[in-house]
């Protein structure tokens, strides 16, 4: 019985996908559950594994394209055995005289009137009037990827459908250069391009404005040295800062609920509940998972969910629901060495906290002898905001209480 496997739920807001990477080719064998396709969606990176034990019959879509939600990727025959390589002889040797015909110097790929485009393709070679047969395709059967045509037109020598007048010329940021021999050119994945077109689109968008205050992190860290072994034995995972500052946030953002808002149109959305996003580093790229309802998660529950959040990001194991509906962000540059930045918005939220690393300073403490200078384990904050909605009294007020909790962490067991 013949089975097509779809692009599976994408998640809110998430429409499409790219085609990242098969696994399998036609004619191969596959397992249940064994891996068939990679996608990439703007926020993670999916596996599409097989529902039966089977053979590859046919692949909808090349390496490279988009897909939308519900889209037919495969067609698997269940219990079918894979074809045997000689079965596939015969189509390699009828590939060897058409590589003979092609000069060393152009690549391989078929005709466009041979190898049909897909919708995509077809509408961004349409849009920049550029002639398919003038580009080398590396899909299957070599067909033309997105990648492909994005590829040829950063090249000026690919001929235009209609060549009457010469092109315009090319944008000063898509002119063509020539790689030096120690550099290397490397496509952005999907998942970095997404990542560049939201912070610019922030900064493009947002009356972005930054804030900034200092916390002295000494009662936190006598707290979490006095009771880090006690804590972990109980709850089975490590005490650490971002749970302090994660409560602390949600303390704040229920003093000063424009921080913990947005703007749709000419509205403002108001919510009232606190979904707190923690940004992750990965070698693909920076992810936020979201904290959901972490105003009603005791400091083990928020620590626990971190941690595993930071296993699943570096096994590329997040879904879609793991980084949808967050409310507000707290970004560490801290556990990197940052001393001082200023965090970009993550939109549609109107604030992110920035936390940096702890130095010992020196500071100016008031007592009942006056004055004196002395050594303290200090850590810059700093609070982006949406200044469209959130006045400057308000986040430095934001701030302030946070800055408030962390000093005298007491607040946040009795509610101050």
């Amino acid at each position: 019985m013949s089975m097509e496997i779809k692009v599976p739920p994408l998640g809110e807001s998430v429409t499409e996908a790219t085609v990242a990477r098969w696994t399998k080719a036609v004619g191969d064998h596959i397992g249940k559950d064994e891996n068939l396709v990679e996608l990439e969606t703007d926020k993670v990176t999916l596996d599409v594994p097989s529902p039966v034990d089977g053979k590859v019959i046919s692949l909808s879509v090349s390496e490279g394209e988009t897909v939308g939600a519900n889209a037919v990727l495969a067609v698997i025959e269940e219990g079918a055995a894979a074809d045997k390589p000689a079965e596939k002889q015969p189509e390699k040797q009828l590939e060897k005289p058409a590589a003979a015909a092609t000069p060393a110097s152009a690549p391989v790929s078929a005709p466009a009137s041979e190898a049909p485009l897909s919708p995509a393709v077809r509408r961004l070679v349409d849009e920049n009037n550029l002639d398919p047969n003038a580009i080398a395709g590396t899909g299957k059967d070599g067909r033309l990827t997105k990648g492909d045509v994005l590829s040829a037109m950063e090249t000026p020598s690919v001929a235009v459908s209609a060549p009457v007048t010469p092109p315009a010329p090319a944008p000063a940021a898509l002119a063509p250069r020539t790689d030096q021999p120690r550099e290397e050119r490397v496509p952005m994945s999907r998942l970095r391009q997404v990542i560049a077109r939201r912070l610019k689109d922030a900064q493009n968008t947002a009356a972005m404005l930054t804030t900034f205050n200092e916390v002295d992190m000494s009662a936190v860290m006598a707290i979490r040295a006095e009771y880090k072994d006690s804590f972990e034995k109980r709850h089975g995972v490590k005490l650490g800062f971002m749970s302090f500052f994660v409560h602390a946030v949600i303390e704040a953002l229920k003093d000063y609920p424009a921080v913990n808002a947005e703007i749709h149109g000419t509205d403002i959305i108001y919510k009232n509940y606190y979904n707190v996003g923690v940004a992750v580093g990965t070698p693909q790229g920076l992810v936020v998972p979201v904290l959901k309802d972490a105003d009603q998660m005791s400091f083990a529950e928020t620590e626990a969910t971190i941690n595993s959040f930071g296993e699943k990001a570096r096994q590329g194991q997040l879904s879609m629901a793991d980084m949808s509906n967050g409310t507000f962000t707290i970004s560490n540059g801290g556990i990197y060495g940052s001393m001082l930045s200023t965090p970009i918005l993550n939109p549609p939220q109107s604030g992110i906290l920035g936390m940096h690393n702890i130095q010992k300073r020196p500071v100016v403490v008031s007592g009942k002898d006056g004055d004196s200078i002395v050594i303290k384990p200090m850590m810059y904050l700093a609070l982006s905001y949406d200044h469209r909605i959130i006045d400057g009294r308000e986040a430095v007020s934001f701030l302030v209480r946070v800055k408030q909790s962390i000093e005298d962490p007491k607040r946040l067991l009795i509610g101050l």
